[in-house]
């Protein structure tokens, strides 16, 4: 039995979104304006079979492939978004072929912050290396979404919507995290776009 746990395609990868997946690549990696295809699955050593069918059924570069016991992770991306399109359209038929379960998205925990304080700040700064920073005084978004692929979406559809400072984008594990800082107005604004982007996903047939 493989678990379709996200299945998620970003038309246009923002620019603090592609820098912060860069930080993490192991493989090509992603810039702006890049489409790309995010795909979890379990048991995590399946996602070897579905890179080995995406690479080969369109021209997208591995930006990234996590493969642990529980959830196996990858990401394709292309400046061409037919390419990328296509390549998700083999690893779903060979999906169809397979014993295969759909897991939905799910909103875990969604809270605004306002005015963050100094000490805050300073402490989420100190566990978080690889976005940007938090300031004093700002806002916070903080989002938790099971599977956890889906907040990659939600955190591109947040930044096209609002002038936001990604801090942090956690994809990997059983959920996913998004923490967005800015003004109040902004603030509220990327949370809006992040929640409407989660409610319009499609999972896709099996």
């Amino acid at each position: 039995m493989i678990e379709l746990r996200t299945y998620v395609f970003i038309d246009s990868l923002q620019p603090q979104l592609a820098a912060y997946m860069g930080t993490a690549s192991m493989g090509f990696l992603p810039v702006e304006g890049d489409s790309c295809l995010w795909i979890e699955v379990a048991p995590g050593m399946a996602i070897h079979r579905l890179s080995d069918i995406a690479l080969k059924a369109a021209n997208v570069r591995l930006g990234q492939m996590i493969v642990e016991r529980a959830y196996g992770a990858m990401v394709i991306h292309s400046r061409n978004q037919s390419d990328v399109i296509e390549s998700g359209q083999h690893v779903l038929q060979h999906l169809q072929n397979v014993d295969t379960e759909k897991e939905p998205c799910q909103m875990m925990w969604h809270e605004i912050i306002r005015r963050v304080t100094p000490d805050h700040a300073t402490l989420i700064n100190r566990d978080n290396r690889r976005g940007s920073m938090m300031l004093p005084g700002q806002s916070m978004l903080i989002m938790e979404v099971e599977p956890a692929g889906y907040i990659i979406y939600a955190a591109n559809e947040a930044e096209k919507a609002a002038n936001v400072t990604l801090i942090e984008a956690r994809a990997v594990g059983a959920f996913g995290r998004l923490l967005m800082s800015g003004k109040e107005a902004d603030v509220e604004e990327a949370a809006r776009a992040a929640q409407a982007a989660l409610k319009n996903i499609r999972t896709p047939k099996v």
